[in-house]
């Protein structure tokens, strides 16, 4: 498949996984031809989510199309995703944030992991790392607080289960965490959400006093080879964790222009 296909079906997952959310959390959202928006309205000032899944020909009109979304919801923090850099937002009070790579991996068999579950090796400091699927909710409120600490989330701490991904998120199709550990303590995780096209790789945390141990290779790695490993794999790379995911198979797709707006004034 080539490199636009693939980026439409990173776009189109992240956007699935946006709507996971909002169902989860009861989150109004719009979807319209190229454009999701999910408004996250925990509190007025949450910021609002944009995602831009198809090439425009005339970026105004999508900027227009934005505009009336943040006037509609009375936005006042928002994030876009801009996969093919066209946008200029900065008459809305927006920053353009550093650009991250688009990345896939192609189906297949990963490296080192077994069948079995929890897969089990060694950290790099010698204690025992496992990792295992979250199936319920005390095991998912691990994952989420990884995430929230270990990625890290500010405007989720101190951690509040079921605030960041509430349990519903679990219930929704497709949708499944990861949870490593060191010695048994939560130490890294992350989430993943299959489409039926690709599964999409999300949160990719590891807590502060457990880096360097090994803990993200290995959840991603079991993550990849245990959820759906027959579809193409998805995600968006930061600096810190690109030559991880390129060490295990994934290649870049486009960069994305993230861009973003912290209030009202910009």
């Amino acid at each position: 498949m080539n490199t636009d296909s693939r980026l439409e079906q990173a776009n189109d997952n992240a956007a699935a996984f946006w709507l996971a959310q909002a169902r989860a959390h009861g989150w109004q959202f719009r979807v319209r031809p190229g454009l999701t928006a999910v408004r996250c309205a925990r509190t007025p000032g949450d910021s609002q989510r944009f995602l831009v899944t198809r090439h425009y020909a005339e970026p105004g009109l999508v900027e227009e199309e934005l505009a009336g979304l943040l006037n509609e919801w009375e936005t006042i923090r928002f994030t876009l995703e801009d996969p093919y850099g066209g946008l200029d937002l900065s008459r809305f009070g927006a920053t353009r944030m550093p650009v991250m790579p688009v990345m896939a991996r192609e189906p297949g068999p990963v490296d080192g992991v077994t069948a079995e579950l929890p897969a089990a090796s060694r950290a790099r400091g010698g204690g025992s790392l496992t990792v295992d699927e979250a199936l319920d909710g005390d095991s998912f409120a691990q994952v989420e607080r990884t995430v929230v600490d270990g990625f890290p989330l500010p405007a989720r701490q101190p951690w509040t289960r079921g605030d960041a991904l509430p349990e519903q998120l679990l219930r929704q199709p497709d949708c499944r965490g990861w949870i490593g550990r060191v010695d048994g303590a939560p130490a890294g995780a992350c989430l993943t959400y299959d489409d039926g096209r690709a599964t999409g790789v999300y949160w990719v945390a590891t807590l502060p006093d457990q880096r360097g141990q090994g803990v993200a290779r290995a959840v991603l790695q079991t993550a990849l080879a245990h959820a759906h490993p027959d579809r193409p794999a998805t995600l968006v790379a930061t600096s810190l964790g690109e030559p991880l995911y390129r060490a295990l198979g994934f290649t870049g797709l486009a960069p994305t222009c993230w861009w973003t707006r912290t209030s009202a004034g910009g």
